[in-house]
């Protein structure tokens, strides 16, 4: 009887272990697609960057090592922190912008969809920052783009600006999700 009992609970323990490792099975299969859109969308929702924004253009310079130096951190929780802080971004005041109402309509729907998904992922969904380095540069980046659209307040250009560091950022964050994200 007492082996009974020993080897139900190691059998519990076992799945409910087996049940835990298991990647969320939303982010190996739609961040990659969700996050491809977004980039598309950001591309044609606005066009090339508007001649008439090249002298307010402002180099931020997307930290490019920012993922890779995620090694040790669960890509939901990277990925969450990530777009939480373009989800933030872009619920600022929008009125100057030119671009494609229905387009940048569908990319905050696609950027608020991943967030929501990236919560069930994530333990409570609780969006506490490791204080790690690559959380802290995110931070510091999206700050950035933040004082841009203070400094021009919110201006047409200062979108075109943001618009121009986002896509960047959705494209290094893509070689980050393809690397560690397995189908």
């Amino acid at each position: 009887m007492a082996v009974l009992k020993w080897l139900s609970i190691c059998l519990t323990l076992f799945c409910q272990g087996t049940a835990a490792s298991k990647p969320c099975r939303w982010t190996q299969f739609r961040l990659g697609r969700l996050n491809d859109v977004s980039i598309a969308l950001l591309s044609d929702m606005g066009g090339l960057f508007p001649l008439m924004c090249a002298e307010e253009n402002v180099e931020l310079t997307f930290p490019e090592d920012l993922y890779k130096n995620t090694e040790g951190e669960d890509v939901y929780v990277v990925a969450l922190e990530a777009m939480r802080y373009v989800e933030q971004l872009y619920n600022n005041s929008l009125t100057s912008v030119t671009w494609n109402k229905t387009k940048l309509n569908m990319f905050q729907n696609v950027i608020y969809r991943q967030v929501q998904n990236l919560e069930l992922c994530v333990v409570g969904g609780v969006w506490e920052s490791s204080g790690d380095g690559w959380s802290v540069t995110l931070k510091t980046y999206f700050n950035k783009l933040n004082t841009v659209l203070k400094e021009k307040e919110h201006s047409a250009c200062a979108w075109e600006i943001v618009r121009k560091e986002i896509r960047e950022n959705l494209v290094q964050f893509k070689k980050f999700i393809d690397s560690r994200v397995k189908p």
